[in-house]
């Protein structure tokens, strides 16, 4: 494994607390298994939507924490991705957020966000896997160059749930988003739970000179900084390049 792919084990980008609804861990266990796992960076992130109140008490708590010397604590929300545009389900956000993960929990459509059985239906309506693809590229790229600086959250999740496969993207679209990527200094996390983005996704962020981090998506302390498809995804990116 190489030097940078080493480094990005030592961080874990997205983790939840019990800010979110479906979170069982606290901020402070969170902190207390990154730590006690190796790790020296960690970012809290907590699921909002538009409707959100609770963020500046977010801020708050993660600024009340007690971290080991040299550990980093990072904060961050989560939204989806609403539309083909790129815009967030997401409110006002006060100064102290590092970083927005944006995430395709449904397919961005023209019009507004649709479910996997959604999406599903309409493909086998005649709607063709090509659209589709670059429908999402687009949207991601849109969400990228309108709120620049932030975070992919399991990228590329929402292939499998409506039943196409990342190997469809291609090339063509691999580059053109992982240039938005680093265009608009949008980290990329390779996520433990969905297992994306794919090798190929990653050579392509490579070469396109865009950051990587490394994610558990943890919902539970005992998840921190615990790889094994990151490193097999890293490792198998390493191998093909």
């Amino acid at each position: 494994m190489s030097t940078a792919s080493t480094a990005a084990l030592r961080g874990d980008h997205h983790v939840h607390s019990t800010f979110s609804d479906d979170a069982v861990s606290s901020l402070e266990q969170n902190v207390a298994a990154a730590a006690a796992a190796g790790l020296d960076t960690l970012r809290l992130v907590d699921h909002v939507r538009r409707s959100t109140d609770w963020v500046p008490e977010y801020l708050a708590a993660v600024s009340a924490l007690h971290a080991p010397d040299g550990f980093t604590v990072l904060t961050g929300v989560e939204a989806k991705i609403l539309d083909r545009s790129g815009a967030l389900d997401i409110p006002a956000l006060p100064a102290g957020i590092d970083r927005i993960l944006i995430a395709d929990h449904q397919f961005p459509g023209a019009d507004g966000p649709l479910g996997p059985s959604e999406v599903r239906a309409r493909l086998a309506a005649g709607w063709s896997d090509e659209d589709a693809l670059d429908d999402l590229v687009h949207a991601l790229v849109s969400a990228m160059e309108r709120h620049p600086g932030n975070q992919l959250a399991h990228c590329f999740s929402i292939l499998p749930k409506i039943g196409l496969s990342e190997s469809r993207l291609g090339a063509e679209r691999l580059a053109a988003w992982a240039s938005a990527a680093a265009a608009t200094d949008t980290l990329v996390e390779v996520n433990e739970k969905w297992g994306c983005p794919e090798p190929a996704a990653l050579i392509a962020l490579r070469e396109a000179g865009a950051g990587i981090v490394a994610s558990t998506d943890s919902h539970d302390a005992a998840e921190v900084g615990r790889y094994r498809r990151v490193r097999e995804l890293l490792d198998a990116a390493e191998d093909l390049a």
